[in-house]
C-alpha cells in the first residue's frame, strides 16, 4: 500500500509541487473540501484528469482535516494505492421530487449495497449529503443488503459520515461519479483479505436538564415532547440562543434513548418547520423515546476524541495480531503505511473554538508515528459503536476510520 496526503488553498495552489503518480484501479483518492467548491470545479477537475483510472470520492465539510490542523475553503486530499485489495466504487441519488425522504434514503441505501456487495467484501467507506439524506434510514437500507439479520456471522465493517456546509444549512454536496451533487450518496468498497479497517466513535457530551418522553414523530421529524410542540419546547430552553437557529442547535444536540436502555443516540437539528413545530433530525427518533439536552465542555470532548483514537487503535491491532504480523506493539510503528480518516461533529469545532485543533492532535498522538490524517467536520458520523459491529448513524462523535493494507497474507 502507497499513501500520500496533500491539500489545495484557493490561494496558494496545491501543496505539493506535482500530484503523486499514484492511478490505478486499486486507487483510492478521497476528498474532502468547501461547499462552494460545487460552484468551482477547477481544483476537483484536476484530480479527475490526474486519477482518471482511481475511485474518486469525497463530500463537503464544516472543515477540513489535514494531519493534526484544520482549514477552511480548502480541499484535504488522500491517495492510496492498494497493492493486493480489489476497490469498487458505486453512488446513487435521493428522488429529490419525492415527498419521502426517509423512503428514499432508505431505497438509496440498498441500492448501493446491491451495487457493491460481495462474499469477499470487507469493508465500506460511505459519504452522503448531509441536508437532504435521513442517515439512520440510509444504514438502515445498506445493512439490510450488506448485514442482513439472517447472516449474523456476516461482518462488513462500514463507516464515513455525512457532509456539511460550514454551518449555513443551505447546500452540501457529495462527489458522484467524480462530480460534486446535492442529493447524492456514494460509498466505496474494499475486498479481499488483505485490508485491515479499524474505527472508533465516541462523544463526550456532557447530557443535562429534564428528561422528555417522544409523543409524537415520524422517522426523523420531531413533532412533540410530552404532548407539547418540540421546537417551542426547544426555543424555550435556548432562550435567546434561539434567534440563530439551526446554527445554535450544533451547541445543544439531543441524548435519545428508549425506556429499556440507558445508551443514549445523539441527534442535531438539520432544519426546523415554522408552521407545524416541528424539528428535522439527521437520523430517527423513535416515538416514546426519552430524551434530554446535551452540551459539551473542552477536556470531555477531548477526552472523547483520545477514546476514538485507543478504540480504532485496537481493532487494528487485534487484525495485526491475529495475523502474526511482526513488528508490533502498543502504539509502536506499525509495519505498513496507515490512513486515518477523522470525521468529527460540526458542533464539536463550535464549542472547543479556537482549541478543535487539539483533538486532531490525541488522534494522532494515539495511533503510530506514520500515520497521515485527513477528515473533514460533518453534519453525522457512520460506525459501529464501542466493539460492535453493526454500523449505525451518530452525531457530534469523533469518528475515525484506520485503513491500511497487510500485503504479508498468503493468497
Amino acid at each position: 500500500m502507497k499513501l500520500e496526503t496533500f491539500f489545495w488553498h484557493p490561494q496558494n495552489g496545491w501543496s505539493v509541487k506535482t500530484l503523486p503518480a499514484l492511478d490505478s484501479e486499486r486507487t483510492l483518492v478521497l476528498v474532502f473540501g468547501a461547499a462552494e467548491l460545487i460552484d468551482h470545479l477547477d481544483p476537483i477537475q484536476y484530480l479527475q484528469q490526474t486519477y482518471p483510472q482511481s475511485h474518486l470520492i469525497g463530500c463537503s465539510t464544516a472543515g477540513e482535516i489535514f494531519d493534526n490542523r484544520l482549514f477552511d475553503r480548502t480541499l484535504s486530499v488522500a491517495v492510496v494505492q492498494f497493492e493486493q485489495t480489489h476497490l469498487c466504487s458505486a453512488s446513487c441519488s435521493i428522488d429529490l421530487s419525492q415527498d419521502l425522504p426517509s423512503a428514499e434514503s432508505y431505497r438509496a441505501g440498498r441500492t448501493l449495497g446491491q451495487k457493491l456487495n460481495s462474499k469477499d467484501l470487507r469493508g465500506l467507506f460511505l459519504l452522503a449529503d448531509g441536508l437532504l439524506v435521513n442517515g439512520s434510514e440510509l444504514i438502515r437500507g445498506l445493512n439490510s443488503i450488506i448485514n442482513p439479520r439472517s447472516q449474523p456471522s456476516r461482518n462488513v465493517t462500514i463507516t464515513g459520515g455525512l457532509a456539511a456546509d460550514h454551518h449555513q444549512f443551505q447546500q452540501t454536496w457529495v462527489l458522484a461519479e467524480g462530480v460534486p451533487r446535492t442529493g447524492a450518496v456514494t460509498a466505496v468498497g474494499f475486498y479481499g483479505k488483505h485490508i485491515q479497517i479499524g474505527f472508533g466513535s465516541q462523544s463526550g457530551w456532557t447530557i443535562f436538564g429534564p428528561e422528555r418522553r417522544v409523543t409524537r414523530s415520524k422517522h426523523n421529524i420531531l413533532y412533540e415532547l410530552d404532548g407539547k410542540p418540540a421546537l417551542q419546547l426547544y426555543k424555550e430552553y435556548l432562550g435567546v440562543q434561539a434567534r440563530d437557529l439551526p446554527t445554535t442547535a450544533l451547541f445543544f444536540p439531543l441524548a435519545v434513548h428508549t425506556p429499556s436502555t440507558r445508551k443514549a443516540t445523539v441527534r442535531t437539528l438539520v432544519s426546523l418547520d415554522e408552521d407545524t413545530q416541528s424539528m428535522r433530525l439527521s437520523g430517527n427518533i423513535p416515538q416514546g423515546a426519552l430524551t434530554q439536552l446535551m452540551r459539551g465542555n473542552y477536556e470531555r470532548l477531548v477526552d472523547g476524541a483520545l477514546a476514538a483514537a485507543l478504540v480504532s487503535r485496537h481493532h487494528i491491532q487485534r487484525q495485526i495480531n491475529a495475523w502474526d504480523e511482526k513488528p508490533c506493539n502498543g502504539s509502536s510503528a506499525w509495519p505498513s503505511p496507515t490512513l486515518a480518516i477523522a470525521i468529527s461533529g460540526s458542533g464539536r469545532r463550535l464549542v472547543l473554538g479556537e482549541r478543535t485543533e487539539e483533538e486532531l492532535e490525541v488522534t494522532l498522538e494515539e495511533l503510530p508515528a506514520q500515520t497521515q490524517q485527513i477528515g473533514f467536520y460533518s453534519y453525522g458520523e457512520f460506525a459501529p459503536s464501542g466493539m460492535e459491529t453493526l454500523c449505525q448513524l451518530h452525531n457530534q462523535t469523533m469518528t475515525l476510520t484506520i485503513i491500511r493494507e497487510n500485503p504479508n497474507i498468503s493468497p
